[in-house]
């Protein structure tokens, strides 16, 4: 079992900053693959980034691409997202998850964690 805790959320002005932290625990994860994901009232959990443990590889949705920065810190299993110029539409929950597989597809993601609100004002 994977256990996975987000902090960091909240409100923030359009153009801020916010950093989204997730702390893992429980099974090995090295050779697993962490993502972020969101989900705005009324519409789909989305694909925002995702990472891999085991060698850092990166991908971004192309609606944070360039704003957003995913990373991670192996020692304390956790996995973070920096997110900079935020804009009103990046409101929404945003959750953690745990892959077995390399993926955007939140169906394939096994654990996930209980979510994180950002709102950001216009």
């Amino acid at each position: 079992q994977v256990h996975l805790v987000e902090s960091g959320g909240g409100l923030v002005q359009a153009g801020g900053s916010l950093r989204l932290s997730c702390a893992a625990s429980g099974r090995t994860i090295s050779g697993s693959y962490m993502g972020w994901f969101r989900q705005a009232p009324g519409k789909e959990r989305e694909f925002v980034a995702r990472i891999s443990w085991r060698n850092g590889a990166t991908n971004y949705a192309d609606s944070v691409k360039g704003r957003f920065t995913i990373s991670r810190d192996n020692a304390k299993n956790m996995v973070s997202l920096q997110m900079n110029s935020l804009k009103s539409e990046d409101t929404a929950v945003y959750y953690c998850a745990r892959s077995s597989q390399w993926s955007t597809y939140s169906r394939l993601y096994e654990y996930w964690g209980q979510g994180t609100q950002v709102t950001v004002s216009s």
